[in-house]
């Protein structure tokens, strides 16, 4: 399912505080809770090179108070109350989010637009929470042979976009990063009008807007935020390209191709919804294709999928991704996904096949409807990689006036070999048996 689902039953306001905070709200009266989540546009794309890692840094550090509200009030309150509390970074934006009972809401206003600008930093807690981020890199990328592949295929997908850096950033470079270089990036980039605050839930614009007003309304703007985003764009891709990553730890060999594809924000008028349709198709079920042609019909795989990122501001990813059965080569699998890919050029999509498929696409966006966290996120996710809000509630609508030949053409000019980076998972036997030895 896209991030940007929401329907235009979803009754919604926007505004805009004069320093620049955009703000979404959309209510939702089911339950008496709320959702605050802000989003700012910011992430690991928006990074220094030679300073990976710096926006989940921070991300961390946000959590460790302000002069008015001393580390671990925030959070002690937001549990107090029996709500939760997360946080997140992406390529392109870091969001912070509370869910709560409704006459919370002005507390958790307060307690967010003070962390805007009056963080208080310190070595004493900065050092041992970058020690965190170095575990947590050691516990998600190291200690995973599947996340390590998937590291190694961005990095050889992006030549020269900074897409290509791991979110949580190399080692080398998060083991450098300092107090100094938190609150420079902190200073540049955290300020009402490179931010997005949402509020779904059991609210009503007459309410919150008060709120907003006074909450973040004095906080000033940052004037050197640039209008947009610039950042080093891919070359057109010349030749397909293939990494082998191989562990003693694994037990299944898979095998992932990632194709570099326009998203949402960069497509052409009707693409992103073509591959939308088109991932859904190959990728997404018992009846996908790739699943039928190597799980069923040749009994080769154990598993296929196929998905495509839509939301992103720059180009992004489609993906495919098998498991072969123990005997059965990657090359037989590839050759089978190569022949679904030129079936689907050479032959009309089946009209069953195509109305099947987004009409479980458009269902499954208006059944999602039902959490307001989700609601929350689908909107902030969007607006923060270059959507409006009338691309986001209009794309139920892109999605029914999707064509069979708008499918063909999508891959046939998207998910062409050249365009791919192809990586292998394969178990290192050498090492393992050395591992037995020593054990």
């Amino acid at each position: 399912m896209s991030a940007e689902t929401p329907s235009s039953s979803v009754p919604l306001s926007s505004f805009t505080l004069g320093n620049g905070l955009q703000v979404v709200v959309i209510p939702d009266h089911r339950t008496p809770v709320v959702t605050q989540m802000i989003w700012y546009k910011v992430g690991s794309a928006d990074e220094t090179p030679g300073k990976s890692g710096l926006a989940h840094f921070l991300e961390h550090l946000m959590f460790k108070g302000t002069e008015k509200h001393p580390v671990g009030e925030f959070s002690k309150t937001v549990h107090r109350t029996g709500g939760n509390e997360n946080a997140s970074t992406s390529v392109d934006y870091t969001n912070y989010y509370q869910h709560v009972p409704r006459e919370q809401l002005p507390t958790m206003m307060e307690f967010e637009a003070d962390r805007m600008t009056g963080l208080v930093l310190k070595d004493e807690n900065v050092l041992p929470e970058r020690d965190v981020v170095l575990e947590e890199r050691n516990m998600r990328v190291a200690n995973s042979p599947a996340a390590r592949l998937s590291e190694q295929i961005q990095r050889a997908l992006y030549l020269n976009h900074p897409y290509g850096r791991p979110i949580v950033g190399w080692w080398q470079e998060i083991e450098k990063l300092d107090r100094e270089d938190a609150l420079a990036f902190y200073r540049r980039f955290y300020a009402p009008n490179n931010a997005i605050l949402v509020i779904a839930g059991d609210v009503e614009l007459a309410d919150v807007r008060p709120l907003v007003e006074r909450n973040f309304g004095p906080i000033p703007a940052q004037p050197a935020i640039p209008a947009q985003r610039i950042r080093p764009q891919e070359p057109e891709p010349a030749a397909p390209r293939t990494v082998t990553l191989s562990d003693p730890r694994v037990e299944q060999p898979t095998v992932r191709r990632y194709y570099l594809v326009p998203s949402a924000t960069t497509a052409a008028a009707g693409e992103s919804a073509a591959l939308d349709v088109l991932a859904r198709l190959m990728g997404s079920g018992n009846n996908s294709y790739l699943y039928r042609a190597l799980v069923v019909d040749r009994s080769l795989a154990v598993s296929a999928s196929a998905s495509y990122s839509s939301t992103s501001l720059d180009p992004t990813q489609f993906t495919i991704s098998a498991a072969p059965k123990s005997g059965v080569s990657f090359a037989e699998v590839e050759q089978v996904v190569d022949g679904v890919i030129a079936d689907i050029v050479r032959n009309p999509i089946r009209a069953e096949d195509l109305e099947r498929v987004k009409t479980q696409l458009i269902a499954e966006a208006i059944y999602a409807q039902d959490n307001q966290a989700e609601l929350a996120h689908w909107y902030g996710d969007a607006l923060t990689t270059g959507l409006s809000i009338e691309d986001i509630r209009s794309w139920p609508d892109r999605i029914r006036a999707v064509t069979a030949e708008q499918v063909r053409a999508a891959a046939q000019k998207w998910l062409e070999k050249k365009r791919s980076v192809t990586g292998y998972l394969i178990k290192d036997t050498a090492a393992a048996k050395r591992e037995e030895k020593r054990s």
